[in-house]
C-alpha cells in the first residue's frame, strides 16, 4: 500500500496510508494526540512510580519518545514494550520531525536508538527507561499480568475492525496487572462493548483535538 509523509495541524508529521485514508497519528495533531491520550490520561496516573507499559502499535516511535521525555519529568522508572508487525522504513524515520517539534534536540540520539535497537532485545536507554521492541502480530500477544498501562494505538476500527475485537481485548485484559489501565483514542460503541465483555470498566473522556471523546479502561482487582 502506498504511504506518504504528511504534516498534521500541530506541525508534527505522520505517515498516511493512501489506500485506506488512514494515518499513524491524528491529522489534527500527532503530538497533541499523543500528549492528550497517552500522557495526560494514561502515564500521568503513575507519577513518581515504576511503571510497565505495553504499546500496541509502536509505529513511528512517537508515543515511546514522548513517554521517555515526560517520564523523566514525572520521576518515573519505565519499562516499555512496543509491539509492531510492520516497522517503518529508515527513509520514513528520517522524515519524522518529532525531535524538533518537541524541542528535544538533546535527546535526538535516544529517539534514533529507539529505532536502531534490535527487535526482541531489551535496550537500556537511560537509568530510568528500558525499551523492548517486539515484531509481532497483535493476535500473537500472550503476556499475563505484566503491565500497569497499555497504549492501544492500533489503526482505526473503520479499516481494521479485527484489531478491536473481543478476542484482542481479552489479550489486553490478561496482559494487565490488577488495577491496570488501557487508554485509546477510540470512542466507538462497539469498542466499548468489546472491552466491557472481557471485564474492563470503561470511562469516556474528552478526546484530543479534532475528536470529541476517547476511552480509558481499567482492569478491576
Amino acid at each position: 500500500m502506498e504511504r506518504e509523509i504528511i504534516q498534521t495541524l500541530d506541525g508534527s508529521t505522520t505517515i498516511q496510508i493512501k489506500e485506506w485514508d488512514e494515518c499513524y497519528h491524528s491529522k489534527h495533531g500527532a503530538i497533541q494526540e499523543a500528549q492528550h491520550v497517552f500522557i495526560k490520561n494514561g502515564l500521568s496516573l503513575f507519577q513518581n512510580k515504576e511503571v510497565s507499559i505495553l504499546e500496541i502499535g509502536f509505529g513511528t516511535g512517537l508515543n515511546a519518545f514522548i513517554t521517555f521525555l515526560e517520564g523523566r519529568k514525572m520521576n518515573q522508572s519505565i519499562e516499555y514494550v512496543g509491539v509492531e508487525a510492520y516497522p517503518i522504513s529508515p527513509e520514513e524515520l528520517i522524515s519524522m520531525n518529532y525531535v524538533d517539534e518537541l524541542n528535544a534536540i538533546d535527546d535526538k540520539a535516544t529517539f534514533e536508538k529507539m529505532h536502531q535497537c534490535n527487535w526482541e532485545e531489551k535496550m537500556v536507554l537511560s537509568a530510568d527507561f528500558t525499551l523492548t521492541k517486539r515484531k509481532q502480530l497483535f493476535e500473537e500477544i500472550d503476556d499475563l499480568n505484566q503491565y500497569d498501562l497499555i497504549y492501544f494505538d492500533a489503526f482505526g476500527y473503520r479499516v481494521q475492525p479485527e484489531l478491536w475485537s473481543t478476542a484482542i481485548f481479552k489479550k489486553m485484559y490478561d496482559a494487565l496487572k490488577d488495577n491496570g489501565v488501557l487508554v485509546t483514542y477510540a470512542a466507538r460503541g462497539v469498542v466499548k462493548r468489546s472491552m466491557i465483555e472481557v471485564g474492563f470498566t470503561v470511562e469516556k473522556l474528552a478526546g484530543p483535538p479534532g475528536k470529541r471523546e476517547m476511552f480509558r479502561a481499567r482492569k478491576a482487582q
